[in-house]
């Protein structure tokens, strides 16, 4: 791995101050939507399959962990426990990287999948083993809503009819009921506990939120100030999970969409997502994870259906976009490694990530930005002369893409 030099850049602190100072913009209670709070600051747990029975969930679950964990069958529920499955996360940096310094061994980011059992109208009362459901999805940090876009007579839908705005409106208003319920009991209790500053705080903001989610609204929508983070993310609110839209369509319209995937997009833009949804053949990405051959082999397959890249490296990138999250990477000739954090995070704070005392012991890191090593071609004698390597101390704000060398006590 690359050594740091010492390096003076007053101008490089200034932008670190600045950088760290836009992730606090709300700290003196100005407001910003709960989902800016989600991406910096929540948890990075696992990712949830939603949709409704008979969509494609398990056979795209198992196209995702290369697997047949998930039973496939034409009827509702046919996965009642969840299937969980981790799942790499597509890094060209990290392949290169270990390419150049011909590294024994390389060791990507995973995220977790779970396919939950399909929700139908009524979850939120129990319907359809409904409550379970919910629960399993609460555990998540984020949702994957697998949107039926395709049609056969030969798979059952549980409406007879293909519609995949009312589907997902009929999941997302099951989540919004179910948020209901569980805040309905904290607002009969706050009333009588005003007298308390933080029940009060926590009774005006569960009120705020419950007014948006009677308005048909996600809780993420809702516009909470630093000081209030903490209490929404206790609640563990179904509708504050970030979310991408993936469209399931026949083989033929994997690589041009349809008109439900059309419909899907123009809603998703209606409603601010981030992430424009992602259109993916639940069939073809099952029969390209369980194909025999090399990556020439998967090409020329993908090309049969006029598709440069597979659907699924799109969902597992755009989930780890979501969820606020980038890498940084441990690089040697014996192992490359890549790590995840949340965008802001400190070099201490980063480093324990691969071990709680790199952080409490910190004393600097080595750094490189990865365009830089790459025209270095990995060389430290290189980096050294072309001054692209520095050391950074415990204010240092990690950047996508660094390759670090920690120093610790």
């Amino acid at each position: 791995m690359i050594k740091g030099i010492k390096l003076f850049n007053n101008f490089t602190n200034t932008k670190q101050i600045l950088f760290f100072r836009s992730f606090s913009t709300a700290a003196k209670g100005d407001r910003l939507k709960a989902s800016h709070y989600v991406k910096t600051r929540g948890s990075c747990k696992s990712i949830s399959i939603v949709g409704l029975p008979n969509i494609g969930k398990s056979t795209f679950f198992n196209a995702l962990t290369s697997s047949n964990a998930a039973m496939a069958a034409n009827f509702p529920f046919c996965t009642i426990d969840p299937n969980i499955g981790k799942v790499f996360v597509p890094d060209e940096r990290l392949d290169y990287i270990s390419d150049l310094l011909k590294t024994k061994s390389k060791i990507g980011v995973q995220l977790e999948f779970v396919d939950v059992a399909g929700l139908i109208k009524g979850a939120a009362d129990g319907e359809g083993l409904g409550n379970k459901f919910l629960g399993n999805i609460r555990q998540t940090s984020l949702i994957c809503h697998l949107v039926r876009c395709f049609e056969d007579k030969g798979i059952t839908h549980v409406s007879d009819e293909i519609d995949p705005i009312r589907d997902i409106e009929t999941i997302e208003t099951e989540l919004i009921l179910a948020d209901l319920q569980s805040l309905e009991k904290m607002l009969t209790e706050g009333k009588k506990k005003q007298s308390n500053p933080e029940l009060q705080m926590k009774f005006d903001l569960v009120k705020r939120i419950s007014e948006y989610l009677h308005k048909g609204l996600p809780a993420r929508d809702v516009e909470i100030t630093d000081m209030e983070w903490p209490v929404f993310h206790s609640l563990h609110l179904l509708t504050s999970k970030p979310t991408i839209y993936t469209c399931n369509v026949a083989e033929g319209d994997a690589a041009t969409g349809n008109k439900y995937t059309d419909l899907v997009k123009e809603y998703s833009k209606s409603k601010g997502l981030e992430i424009e949804p992602v259109v993916i053949s639940a069939k073809i990405e099952s029969e390209l994870a369980n194909m025999e051959g090399n990556d020439e082999t998967k090409k020329e397959f993908l090309q049969l259906y006029g598709l440069e890249n597979n659907g699924l490296s799109k969902v597992i990138n755009g989930a780890y976009k979501l969820l606020g999250l980038q890498s940084y990477y441990t690089a040697s000739s014996n192992e490359c490694h890549a790590w995840t954090f949340k965008a802001g995070w400190t070099a201490p704070k980063a480093a324990g990530v691969i071990h709680s005392d790199f952080e409490k012991g910190f004393i600097k890191c080595d750094t490189i930005s990865y365009n830089d090593f790459i025209e270095c071609k990995g060389d430290e004698k290189i980096a050294k002369e072309k001054g692209k390597q520095r050391s950074e101390g415990k204010a240092y704000i990690v950047n996508d893409g660094d390759i670090l060398f920690f120093k610790f006590n």
